[in-house]
């Protein structure tokens, strides 16, 4: 107990924990809208084109959250309106962008001067080395996501249960075809620093996933994908720091525990439709 309540009071820690809990409120929003419309593979293939936002501000030695955002942002653009001209061949061109992206950027890390520490933190997470200034523009990030869901909510609710009916009734489809993966990608450069690239599915999935077995709304899934999410991040990071291992293979060991044995065991399922 000693030891947990000594690593609390160092300010990495502190902003670890921030990051983590700030992550997953945007994750908890973005994931369970990715879970109800089933665009987990989409999800998947924005995460990793990600990573050629990362090589290219390795290359180029600009910020990275910054050039990830842009990138990400991009991809998610180019794979929506793929999908939208392409819909029967959507997971293939998903597929083909993911590759494309994820072979962007190590050619880029491959160019790149002293790439070889920043690669490993990129995949895998370093969430024990966000900043002050990380800190910020992950609130920013989580305030910006929460803004979009609180104005589009009803939007997304009728679109995510039949995007035909939702037309009719004036929703703006479209608009929120491009806005999703475009969120998506967002909450996508805030977790690369809790749990890295390879990692980030998960914790947009496990937690509504979760979620998702006990609750009968979409607003309800949305606030208990989050606050497990929050959880998750939490005893994951000082699980890491009392048992010194990764910090994101901790967070994403534990959720993926604790959704296996939540099936082992046979946890509630609604009855109804969540949306």
């Amino acid at each position: 107990m000693s030891d947990l309540l000594q690593a609390l009071s160092f300010p990495f820690m502190q902003n670890a924990l921030a990051a983590g809990v700030l992550a997953s409120i945007a994750c908890g929003l973005v994931g369970c809208l990715v879970v109800v419309n089933r665009l987990v593979f989409l999800a998947g293939g924005v995460a990793h084109a990600a990573y050629g936002g990362v090589g290219l501000a390795m290359l180029a030695g600009l910020p990275v959250l910054p050039a990830a955002v842009g990138f990400s942002l991009a991809s998610s653009t180019a794979m929506a309106a793929a999908t939208r001209r392409h819909p029967q061949r959507a997971d293939t061109v998903i597929g083909a962008m993911w590759a494309l992206g994820m072979a962007f950027g190590i050619v880029c890390v491959d160019f790149a001067p002293q790439h070889a520490g920043g690669l490993m933190s990129y995949l895998f997470g370093s969430i024990l080395t966000v900043s002050r200034g990380d800190l910020l523009a992950i609130a920013l990030l989580t305030l910006l996501i929460t803004g979009l869901c609180l104005r589009f909510y009803r939007d997304f609710l009728a679109f995510s249960f039949d995007r035909e009916f939702a037309r009719t009734k004036g929703v703006p489809v479209t608009l929120l075809h491009y806005l999703l993966p475009a969120m998506t990608a967002l909450a996508v450069v805030m977790v690369v620093q809790v749990v890295g690239l390879i990692l980030v599915i998960a914790l947009l999935t496990i937690p509504p996933a979760l979620a998702e077995r006990r609750t009968r709304s979409l607003g309800s899934m949305m606030a208990l994908a989050s606050v497990l999410g929050a959880a998750f991040c939490v005893l994951g990071v000082l699980a890491a720091y009392l048992l010194d291992v990764t910090s994101g293979a901790a967070v994403i060991g534990l959720a993926g525990l604790c959704y296996l044995a939540d099936l082992a065991l046979g946890g509630r399922k609604t009855p109804e439709a969540r949306v």
